[in-house]
Order: structure tokens, then sequence, then C-alpha cells
């Protein structure tokens, strides 16, 4: 099994950043993907961004040149910094790990871009 806590969330005004952050239970290095998704009122979760256990990484066309996703194998955890926030960007954001055919999701953070 493997436990995520996510933090880092908040209200921004438009263009500003935030990063969030996602500590697992177990070495991100044996999970076979992390990412972040996210779900907006009256919208399906969607993937905003993931990175593989071998580096790759895939973002959502809506946040490409804006978002970025990293790691640190020490601290067991992925981040996703993101600049130039807009309204749109507005959601929960949920991180997930993929480990051993599972699923699992971490409890959510809030992210309101608003002025």
């Amino acid at each position: 099994q493997v436990q995520l806590v996510e933090s880092g969330g908040g209200l921004v005004q438009p263009g500003g950043s935030l990063r969030l952050s996602c500590s697992a239970s177990r070495s991100i290095f044996s999970i076979y993907a992390m990412g972040w998704y996210r779900q907006a009122p009256g919208k399906q979760r969607e993937l905003v961004a993931r990175i593989t256990s071998d580096g790759n990484t895939d973002f959502a066309d809506s946040v490409k040149g804006r978002f970025a996703i990293s790691r640190d194998g020490a601290k067991n955890t992925v981040y996703l910094q993101m600049n130039r926030l807009k309204p749109e960007d507005t959601a929960v954001y949920y991180c997930n790990a993929f480990y051993e055919w599972t699923g699992y999701w971490g409890q959510g953070t809030q992210v309101t871009v608003s002025s």
C-alpha cells in the first residue's frame, strides 16, 4: 500500500505561482507512476501531470509550459510547480500513485486562483 499526504494549496492571484507537495509512505522509485490530478466543481477529475519511476513526464495540454513536475527521492516527495496560474486552474488537486496495479489517492488540496 501507499499513503500519500499533499500540501501547498491555497489562494493565489492570477499570474501567481504555487508549489504542491506529495509525500509518499514508500520509496517513490518503487512506484510505477506518480501524478497530480484535479477536479473542479461539476467537472470530472483530470490528469494534470505525471512522472514515471524512470523519469518520463506527461502533462495536460492546458498546463504545458506553465506547470512542472519534479521529485526528491531522499524525501519520497513529488512536487507540482504551478506558474502563471489562471482562474480555470481552480480545483481540488489530488496526488496519485500507481503501485502494483493499484491506484492510491491523497486527500486533496484546494487551489483557488482569484483576484
